[in-house]
């Protein structure tokens, strides 16, 4: 039977007798386990924050009705010339309306699919902001002020004012920063609208919004829903979109090609819609997981070196140990616990290196006018992260040790003794 109290005090002893090599060996795996914890902290959380950056401003499916030609023209529809080759030159849209057809009803519906979390309709209408002199084409949304707020997580992007503000205004409007920038305007005062219909409208600005996208902050305003139908002159079940969040974003293809057949509206799932930003987010996760792995293996390798060099400078020790009635696999579990207290104890410290280093870097001031709202580098403190660092330090020590340990085993004592 292993006496291991005896094979652990062994390995301590050893590793105290060689003490800076045992701490230099520690140190390799505490700033390997330190720098990957630090930076796939750092860099998950920057993925995060341009994630949200961009998917806050998109819902996993939006629906509208988009104005298009007809399939089918009325020629094709003559039996006479069914046969023929028919060619028509200058097809144009027929007059309809981008509102979506029975749109409440159609929430109503929305509502009760299991796989569907929320529904918030929308009402969009191209505008001309006037300031004095000053004309800006741009857009303006209504809104549900409280459901948006849940939905797109808008006040974290309000840099004055909140969506409680244009909730409680009966003629408030959230303007973009970009736009009160360039109208040299602020909370408080008023901008006037030039309407669809050529009208000119006054709206009292309650908030500004920053989202640092430049194409939004300079042409995009929020008011109510009700303040964008009386503008367009339509009745209250006018709706002109509709964004779906689903409780698996995984859905978000099936379930808007199902919308866009059985309703017979245009459903652009959010894949689709930021195809070019996922393939960005999805290489920069493998770059981040590459060079962590890579941190992780050059220390493995350099415990190898550490305790291969060690069993050299002990073969006079495992000689009279074999030569005491130890066994080889005794000798090959008395540096497989070098190994493994290098790992325990690097392992550990890297994990405290790595947090501390994550804290300080989440204290660290981050102003830029892009983002307003975050004020400090962003970090991702995932409980994971620190679970597969300390099994990666176990997993390497161990490999790390397998090999000088098998080697050690196999030693043969009389040869070690006849030679010295």
């Amino acid at each position: 039977m292993i006496n291991w109290s005896v094979i652990l005090s062994i390995a301590k002893t050893h590793l105290l007798s060689r003490f800076k090599q045992t701490v230099v060996a520690a140190l390799g795996v505490t700033f390997g386990i330190g720098s990957y914890i630090t930076l796939v902290c750092f860099m998950t959380g920057l993925n995060r924050m341009l994630d949200s950056l961009i998917l806050n401003q998109t819902p996993h499916i939006h629906v509208f009705n988009e104005v298009e030609p007809s399939k089918k023209q009325p020629i094709t529809y003559d039996k006479a010339l069914v046969s023929g080759f028919n060619i028509i030159h200058s097809i144009k849209p027929k007059q309809n309306q981008l509102r979506i057809t029975n749109a409440l009803p159609l929430m109503q519906y929305l509502n009760k699919n299991p796989d569907i979390l929320s529904v918030v309709p929308q009402v969009k209408t191209q505008v001309f902001y006037k300031s004095g002199a000053t004309e800006i084409s741009g857009l303006i949304i209504g809104i549900d002020p409280l459901k948006e707020s849940r939905f797109s997580n808008l006040d974290d992007y309000i840099l004055n004012g909140s969506s409680q503000s244009l909730l409680n205004s009966s003629n408030g409007i959230l303007l973009g920063s970009g736009i009160a920038k360039k109208m040299v305007l602020q909370v408080g005062d008023r901008i006037q609208l030039i309407t669809p219909g050529n009208e000119l409208l006054s709206l009292k600005i309650v908030g500004l919004f920053q989202t640092g996208i430049a194409e939004i902050d300079d042409s995009r305003s929020y008011t109510k829903i009700s303040k964008v139908q009386q503008i367009l002159m339509q009745p209250k079940n006018y709706i002109t979109d509709l964004n779906i969040n689903l409780k698996d974003i995984q859905q978000a293809s099936r379930i808007a090609q199902e919308i866009a057949t059985q309703h017979h509206l245009n459903a652009v799932d959010i894949n689709t819609a930021n195809a070019q930003f996922e393939t960005g987010t999805t290489i920069r996760n493998l770059i981040t997981y590459a060079v962590s792995i890579t941190l992780l293996i050059v220390a493995g390798f350099g415990i190898y070196n550490i305790l291969n060099m060690l069993i050299y400078e002990k073969m006079n020790d495992i000689a009279i140990l074999k030569a005491t009635g130890f066994s080889g696999i005794d000798v090959q579990y008395i540096f497989m616990s070098q190994a493994l207290i290098i790992g325990i104890v690097g392992g550990i410290l890297g994990l405290l290196l790595g947090l501390g280093l994550t804290l300080l870097i989440d204290q660290t001031p981050f102003n830029t006018e892009a983002l307003p709202t975050i004020t400090t580098y962003p970090i991702n403190n995932n409980p994971v992260f620190y679970l597969i660092g300390i099994l990666f330090a176990l997993f390497s020590t161990f490999l790390a040790g397998l090999l000088p340990s098998i080697k050690a085993k196999n030693i043969d004592p009389v040869s070690i003794i006849r030679g010295q």
